[in-house]
């Protein structure tokens, strides 16, 4: 039983820390607000008995040592005590009638090290489109727990004096009536088979610390913003040997200053003077990996798009590249001098059919 935990505080908690939280708590599980309530009167008597541990540096520090340390007290009667049908039965490890019944009856403890597993991790990086095209390697920097190297991670320090002797570290205890076994955790160790007070003084008995880690991520060529790349057991190591989490870094691509992306495709906007516009023209254009040449048929008008195609982006399912897609926009000089005005007003005269239809 971690005080910790039930209070919901960290153990660099202060003392002010752990009465709001026990304030906090009391308001939720209080008897006097739950009446008839078996569980919240169950879970109030563990907040109490954290509060008052934690709130006494001398008990807190006994604890912090030594774990907890249940006060010997009787078993919870199941309705069975009392009756003994053993009266063949010699063995020493023999159980009565009512300790069998009691241990099937009795809730059982969950082992120290059934832990869950440990908390993923998230991070970000940022790439350019460039790198879209190809995939890229980068490096990110994470700051985990990891596993313990003092203890490897189970908490307890190593050698002959940190085996439960109840149990000889099987973190269970036998019994037999007849010739039917009965086994149930142990109550001194929780079922770990290893005792509290051998715990490991660097992680406190979680089997964790602290580190900083350079992890490299391999970004997919056709990656898509905000696309999520998963690190198998990079996160947070579990207590107590618990599988690790996972680490999962989210994708972030920078916009670029001259291509828009559209699935694989990329959109390129050409500018193109009136007279290529007119006559039609071959062009040099830009392209993600080098340059491209651009056929502008006569008469294009502003907003058509030309497509060339394998010239975009490599698609993330199968490697196939998509489009570079140009639009066309016409543009206007700006400035005339009177001779090119001459001649736009000599082919309004030639070319007097309406541009417009209204």
């Amino acid at each position: 039983m971690d005080f910790y935990v039930i209070l919901g505080i960290n153990r660099q908690a202060s003392v002010l820390d752990v009465k709001r939280a026990y304030r906090r708590l009391a308001r939720k599980f209080h008897p006097d607000i739950n009446p008839g309530d078996q569980i919240a009167a169950a879970r109030f008597r563990q907040i109490a008995e954290a509060y008052e541990t934690l709130s006494d540096p001398d008990r807190r520090r006994r604890y912090d040592l030594l774990g907890h340390q249940p006060a010997a007290r009787a078993e919870v009667d199941v309705g069975f005590e009392g009756f003994d049908f053993t009266a063949s039965v010699h063995a020493s490890q023999q159980s009565t009638f009512g300790d069998l019944f009691a241990d099937v009856l009795r809730p059982s403890r969950p082992a120290a090290r059934a832990a869950d597993r440990g908390a993923d991790l998230h991070a970000t990086v940022s790439i350019g489109l460039e790198d879209v095209l190809h995939g890229v390697t980068r490096k990110v920097t994470v700051t985990r727990q990891d596993r313990c190297a003092t203890c490897g991670g189970s908490g307890a320090m190593r050698g002959a004096g940190s085996r439960c002797a109840p149990c000889q570290g099987a973190g269970t205890l036998r019994s037999a009536r007849g010739h039917m076994v009965f086994s149930r955790p142990c109550a001194r160790c929780g079922g770990s088979g290893v005792q509290r007070q051998e715990r490991c003084p660097l992680c406190a008995g979680m089997g964790t610390e602290r580190r900083t880690d350079t992890v490299t991520v391999r970004v997919p060529a056709g990656v898509q913003n905000g696309a999520r790349l998963r690190l198998a057991e990079r996160g947070h190591a579990g207590p107590h040997s618990a599988p690790p989490g996972d680490l999962y870094v989210t994708v972030h691509v920078e916009p670029h200053p001259r291509f828009r992306r559209e699935g694989d495709d990329l959109l390129l906007t050409l500018p193109v003077a009136v007279h290529e516009a007119a006559l039609g023209a071959r062009l040099d254009a830009p392209a993600l990996d080098g340059s491209v040449r651009v056929r502008i048929p006569p008469g294009t008008q502003t907003g058509q798009r030309l497509r060339l195609r394998g010239r975009g982006l490599a698609s993330a399912q199968d490697g196939r590249r998509g489009d570079l897609v140009v639009e066309v926009r016409v543009m206007l000089p700006r400035l005339l001098d009177e001779r090119s005005k001459e001649l736009l007003r000599e082919f309004g005269q030639i070319n007097r059919e309406s541009v417009r239809d209204f």
